[in-house]
C-alpha cells in the first residue's frame, strides 16, 4: 500500500488560479525552473503567455500538461520523443460551445411577456416620435 505522502507528491493539488508564475508550477511539479523552459522547447502544447514584463504565466491547462510530462517521463521512463507522442495521440478537448444566440423579437413575445415587451417597444417608438420631432 502506498502512503500518504508519495501519493500527494504524485497528484499534487492544482490551486484554483487563473495564472501561474514558472517558481509556482516547478514547486507543484517538483522540478526545477529550468526543465519547464525546457519542455517549452519540446512540447508544443505547452506554452504559457508572457505578462507585459516577460514573465511565464500558465494556465491551469499547462500546469495540468507539466504534471503530465513530468509522470511520463520520470514514472513511466518514456522519452522525450515518446512522451511527445503520447501526449499528441490524445483526443483534444472539446471546445467551448458557444453562447446561445439571442433570442429573436417573436420568441420573447410567445413566452408570457408579451405585454411588458409590447408596453416597452411602445413607450420606446412614443420617445422616438418625441425625439424626431425636436
Amino acid at each position: 500500500m502506498e502512503d500518504l505522502a508519495s501519493q500527494a507528491s504524485a497528484n499534487p493539488e492544482i490551486p484554483d488560479k487563473l495564472y501561474f508564475r514558472i517558481g509556482e508550477v516547478a514547486k507543484l511539479a517538483g522540478i526545477k525552473p529550468y526543465v519547464l523552459r525546457f519542455w517549452e522547447s519540446e512540447f508544443s502544447g505547452l506554452g504559457p503567455k508572457k505578462s507585459g514584463t516577460g514573465h511565464r504565466l500558465y494556465r491551469r491547462k499547462d500546469v495540468e500538461m507539466v504534471l503530465e510530462i513530468k509522470r511520463l517521463l520520470y514514472e513511466k521512463r518514456f522519452t522525450i520523443e515518446g512522451a511527445r507522442k503520447v501526449l499528441e495521440a490524445r483526443p483534444k478537448r472539446e471546445p467551448a460551445k458557444p453562447a446561445a444566440a439571442p433570442r429573436r423579437q417573436a420568441e420573447l413575445f410567445q413566452h408570457g411577456h408579451g405585454s411588458f415587451y409590447h408596453d416597452v417597444r411602445r413607450e420606446l417608438q412614443e420617445i422616438l416620435a418625441i425625439l424626431e420631432d425636436e
